[in-house]
């Protein structure tokens, strides 16, 4: 590029300039190593696998790049650089959604224009669009909108997205980590690609590791740090699938260990505990994480597993969780997965609460314990749930279908005289406090609403129906 076309692009065009300079003095170990190119990608298989769309992307994406320019109205294919759709890069922290975004930008020679979603707001969005603009016009190259945390935007804001990404303005690439399909607008999904990122696995952490222990530019190579692999595996695990955690602990590590008489720093377990302090466990109660685990909580109940359901208690409460959602979720659970298997289970979470009320936190946490270790062991039946469904549709397809002349009310002389309660057998008068009778209305099924299960005490409710069924017509106890 010549020195003109370089003061006209601005400093936007130097963010990929780290590639042939030095590391900037103080930037964390993490951003030191960020990825150069694609192919230093690491994990994401899925997406940057041979074949892959992530890969296919990238390709499309340099064919063509350092063509002419385009004429105002041009798609975005036609710009200097190949084609680049506008995506939608949903993940985990830690897992190259920025760097994705800056090499995608890279790959088809862009300008790449970073915005936070949480700083900035109408003013900054609507100058790096007129930049962009501009870029466009006057040298006929496009640009990359990279808007961290995109879900942050409100509608408003994301719909002011809309005819800049469709016009070919600007390509946008959106990091999220939350769900796109619960926060972001249905008018912005439809118009990008979204490409779902995972946590690292421990194969990618350990390789990144490596990568800093050895580099000598831009890592620790010049540290002679030593970690041998039960450590890495821990920091793996610590690190729960994110790059930037590992690396940040890796670095703190290494210059908490103090060299030996030959100049090595040697990482143990107690160095790297050191280096980890109170690992902060992520969780958004608005997001992702808040519904992902409170469903596996939920599933472990029901799957009657007691040590994964106080392992997901744990980690709601210690994660910040208010524990009044907690037990909301548990009396539900005790009415709709226990039910009448254990008629105990509801009484129990409803006391659970007013226990937790009275006592509060920290000690709070034993009645909470209890009743999960309760539910989580008591025997399971839906039957609340299937026997109400299995009624709500009766009523749809019979709609009101008139109450039996012999159950209506039959207090004053008028309804009477129309029959209203005429015939209605006192089930107290019989043997056994039982007489059969007609209920429900005509041309409904006598029965099949509720199918008693054979868990806990259903089955003896289900005999008990079984048995009553049995009995034919009964004459009333003699006084």
């Amino acid at each position: 590029m010549a020195a003109k076309d370089a003061k006209t692009a601005g400093p936007e065009l130097s963010l990929f300039a780290h590639r042939a300079s030095k590391t900037r003095v103080g930037q964390p170990l993490a951003e030191r190593m960020r990825p150069r190119e694609l192919a230093e990608v690491v994990g994401q298989p899925q997406l940057l696998g041979e074949g892959k769309l992530l890969a296919r992307l990238a390709a499309m994406a340099t064919e063509g790049a350092g063509g002419a320019g385009r004429r105002p109205g041009g798609t975005a294919g036609t710009a200097a650089g190949g084609f680049l759709p506008s995506l939608i890069l949903w993940g985990p922290p830690g897992t190259g959604k920025t760097t994705i975004g800056r090499l995608l930008a890279q790959q088809a020679s862009a300008r790449f224009a970073p915005l936070s979603a949480v700083l900035s707001g109408v003013k900054e969005l609507r100058q790096e669009i007129d930049e962009a603009r501009a870029a466009l016009l006057e040298r006929g190259q496009r640009t990359v909108l990279f808007i961290d945390e995109i879900h942050r935007y409100s509608k408003s804001q994301q719909d002011a997205l809309l005819p800049h990404a469709e016009a070919g303005t600007v390509i946008l690439v959106g990091a999220t980590t939350e769900n796109p399909s619960f926060s972001l607008t249905s008018a912005l999904l439809s118009r990008c690609r979204v490409l779902a990122l995972q946590p690292l696995d421990q194969a990618a952490l350990l390789l990144l590791i490596d990568r800093a222990l050895t580099d000598t530019e831009r890592g620790l190579g010049g540290l002679h740090a030593e970690v041998p692999q039960p450590v890495r595996e821990l920091l793996c695990n610590a690190a729960g699938g994110d790059a930037r955690r590992a690396l940040s602990t890796l670095e703190a590590a290494v210059h908490l260990a103090v060299p030996d008489g030959d100049g090595v720093r040697r990482v143990d377990n107690e160095t790297l505990v050191a280096a980890l302090q109170q690992r902060v466990l992520r969780y958004d109660k608005d997001g992702d994480q808040h519904y992902d685990v409170i469903s596996a909580f939920i599933k472990s109940l029901r799957g009657s597993d007691p040590d994964a359901g106080v392992y997901y208690l744990a980690r709601l409460l210690e994660s910040g969780e208010d524990p009044m959602f907690i037990l909301r979720r548990m009396v539900i659970f005790a009415a709709e997965d226990v039910g009448v298997a254990d008629p105990r289970a509801l009484p129990l979470a409803i006391a659970t609460v007013e226990a937790f009320r009275f006592v509060g936190m920290p000690e709070g946490v034993l009645p909470l314990t209890e009743l999960v270790l309760f539910l989580a062991t008591a025997p399971k039946t839906n039957t609340a749930v299937t026997a109400y469904a299995a009624a709500k549709e009766a009523v749809e397809q019979a709609g009101d279908a008139p109450v039996p002349a012999h159950l209506r009310d039959g207090h004053s002389a008028a309804s009477r005289a129309l029959g209203s309660g005429i015939g209605y057998k006192y089930p107290h008068d019989f043997p056994g406090h039982y007489v059969r009778q007609r209920y429900l209305p005509e041309g409904l099924p006598e029965r099949g609403f509720y199918q008693p299960s054979q868990s806990g005490y259903e089955k003896t409710i289900g005999e008990r129906l079984a048995y009553l069924r049995t009995l034919g017509d009964r004459e009333p106890d003699p006084e």
